[in-house]
C-alpha cells in the first residue's frame, strides 16, 4: 500500500428509552416478554388506530439535549418516514426530518489524540420496529411486535471520529450520560443501545470526504471495532485497485467476521418524507425546560471536580468510579458512614471491578450496600480483619451481601491479637528454617516475605501481616 489513508466516522445511535410504555399507545415497554403479547391496534399499524405521543419520551429527549449541549427546537414535530419490511407493520416509521427536537451539541471524549469535542448534527424521536427472528432449520421468519413503538431517541454525529478507539469512547460516553439522566439502560446485547457506523476513507490530508458506506447489526463494542478494521480494509483495497467504493448498507457478521451488502444506501427523499397528519406539533415552553433542568443529575464531569477537592482522590479513581452512577452513589453513601473515601475507593476500583469482570456483571447488578462495605472497611481499620481475610468476607459480600462482621465471626476469620502466640510461633518458625534466617543475616532481606508466609500459615491466616513482619524482625 503505497497511499496512506484516513478513516472519516459518522454514527448514528439508536438509544431506547426506559419509559414504562410505547412513544404512541399504552403498551409496556418490558423486554423479554412472550412474542407479540405486548401489543395493541396502534403499535400494530391497525386501519384508524391513532397515536398519542408519551409526554416522558419528550421529557427524556430535552434532557440527554441538554446533558450534551444541544440547542432545542421549541416547535418540533413528527414525520412519516415511508419504508416496506416486514416488521415495520404501518408501512411508515414515525420519526423526526425536518424539525427534530435537538440539534448542534456535542460531548467530549478522551481518545489518542487527546481530549476533543465530537459534534452532534441532530437528536430526534422516533418509534422502533418489530423484530425479525429467523428460523434457520425452517427456511422461515417470524415477526414480533413487542419492540414495535417502543420510544427511541436517535442521536446523529457530525463525521468527526476517526478510528475505532475514539467510536468506542464515544458510545462510552453517550451510554454513561443516558445511564446517569435514568433515560435508558444501554444494554447493547439487548439492543437498547445500537450504533450504525458511516465509514469513508480517504488519502491522508485530503479534505474531499470519500464514498460512505453504512454497516448495521453492531451489537457490541468488540464487533463494531472488528467491523470498522474490516471495512477500512475493504475501502483501501478497493481503492488501491482503481476501483470505487459504492455507498451502499452493509450488514455486519461478527461470527464470520465480514460484511455483505444489504442494499444501496438510501437518502432522506427515498423515504418520501412528510409531517405526521395524526401528530400536532410539540411546542416546548421555558417552563417546560426550566423543569427538565431542575431534574438533571451532577453528571460524572461535575463528580469528578468534586472528588478530586473533596476527597482527594487520584484522577483515574474519581474517573473510574463515575464511570457509573450507581457505583458513585455507593460510594459517596459508604464515604458518609465511614469517613474513609480512598479505602472505599480502593475496593471499588479494585476488588469490585475485578469480581463484575469474572462474573460478566455490570455496575448496575451490583448487590451489596454501602452499610456493608463501610463496616467491612472499619474491620479493617480496627485490625480486627487482615487484607487477605478481607479479601474473602468481601468476595461473599459481594456475591450475597452478607454482614462483614458476623460473617467473619462465623468462618472464625477475625485477626488473632495474641502477642504471646506470636512471638512463639515467630521463634519456632526460624528454628525450623535456618537456611533462610542466614539468608536474611547476609544481607537477603526478600526472604522474609517467605518467613511471613509460614507464620501466617501456622496461624491459619488469622494474624495481622504487619504484626508478623515486625515480630519476624525483632527476633532476627
Amino acid at each position: 500500500m503505497s497511499k496512506q489513508y484516513e478513516m472519516v466516522i459518522g454514527l448514528e445511535v439508536h438509544v431506547e428509552l426506559a419509559t414504562k410504555t410505547k412513544i404512541f399507545c399504552g403498551c409496556p415497554t418490558e423486554f423479554g416478554k412472550e412474542p407479540n403479547t405486548h401489543v395493541c391496534p396502534v403499535c400494530t399499524g391497525m386501519p384508524g388506530a391513532l397515536p398519542v405521543l408519551n409526554r416522558s419520551v419528550v421529557d427524556y429527549a430535552l434532557a440527554l439535549g441538554a446533558a450534551t449541549h444541544c440547542l432545542v427546537n421549541k416547535l418540533c414535530r413528527f414525520d412519516r418516514k415511508n419504508y416496506f419490511y416486514p416488521d415495520n407493520p404501518q408501512n411508515y416509521q414515525i420519526s423526526q426530518l425536518y424539525l427534530p427536537i435537538c440539534h448542534d451539541g456535542w460531548v467530549e471524549i478522551d481518545g489518542a489524540a487527546g481530549r476533543r469535542r465530537i459534534r452532534i448534527h441532530e437528536m430526534h424521536m422516533e418509534e422502533d420496529a418489530g423484530k425479525l427472528v429467523h428460523d434457520a432449520w425452517e427456511d422461515s421468519s417470524l415477526v414480533d411486535f413487542n419492540r414495535s413503538g417502543v420510544p427511541l431517541i436517535e442521536i446523529v454525529s457530525e463525521p468527526d471520529l476517526r478510528d475505532a478507539s475514539e467510536v468506542i469512547a464515544y458510545l462510552e460516553k453517550l451510554r454513561s450520560i443516558c445511564r446517569y439522566l435514568g433515560i435508558s439502560d444501554c444494554k447493547l446485547q439487548e439492543g437498547s443501545m445500537r450504533a450504525d457506523v458511516n465509514l469513508s476513507v480517504r488519502e491522508l490530508g485530503s479534505k474531499t470526504l470519500g464514498v460512505r458506506t453504512e454497516m448495521k447489526n453492531l451489537n457490541s463494542f468488540k464487533a463494531i471495532t472488528r467491523a470498522i478494521a474490516a471495512e477500512r480494509e475493504r475501502q483501501i483495497e478497493l481503492l488501491e485497485e482503481g476501483k470505487i467504493v459504492l455507498q451502499e448498507t452493509r450488514r455486519w457478521d461478527d461470527n464470520k467476521e465480514y460484511s455483505y451488502a444489504m442494499r444501496s444506501k438510501e437518502d432522506a427523499r427515498d423515504y418520501r418524507y412528510f409531517p405526521d397528519p395524526d401528530l400536532p406539533p410539540v411546542l416546548i415552553d421555558d417552563e417546560w425546560m426550566g423543569q427538565v433542568h431542575s431534574r438533571q443529575p451532577e453528571m460524572q464531569e461535575q463528580k469528578i471536580g468534586r472528588y478530586l477537592s473533596e476527597y482527594q482522590l487520584p484522577y483515574e479513581d474519581a474517573r473510574l468510579i463515575t464511570d457509573s452512577r450507581c457505583v458513585a452513589e455507593l460510594f459517596e453513601e459508604t464515604v458518609k458512614l465511614c469517613g474513609q473515601p480512598k479505602k472505599a475507593a480502593n475496593w471499588l476500583t479494585g476488588e469490585t471491578t475485578r469480581l463484575l469482570k469474572e462474573n460478566g456483571m455490570e455496575a448496575e447488578d451490583i448487590c451489596f450496600s454501602p452499610e456493608n462495605l463501610a463496616e467491612l472497611i472499619q474491620l479493617v481499620e480496627k485490625g480486627e480483619l487482615n487484607n487477605q481475610n478481607a479479601k474473602k468476607v468481601f468476595e461473599a459480600m459481594f456475591t450475597q451481601n452478607v454482614k462483614p462482621q458476623a460473617y467473619m465471626e462465623a468462618h472464625g476469620l477475625k485477626t488473632v491479637i495474641d502477642n504471646d502466640l506470636l512471638e512463639k510461633t515467630v521463634a519456632a518458625v526460624l528454628a525450623a528454617n535456618p537456611k533462610t534466617v542466614d539468608e536474611y543475616r547476609s544481607g537477603k532481606t526478600k526472604v522474609i516475605g517467605f518467613l511471613v508466609g509460614q507464620v501466617m500459615k501456622q496461624m491459619r491466616g488469622k494474624a495481622d501481616p504487619a504484626a508478623v513482619n515486625r515480630q519476624i524482625t525483632e527476633q532476627l
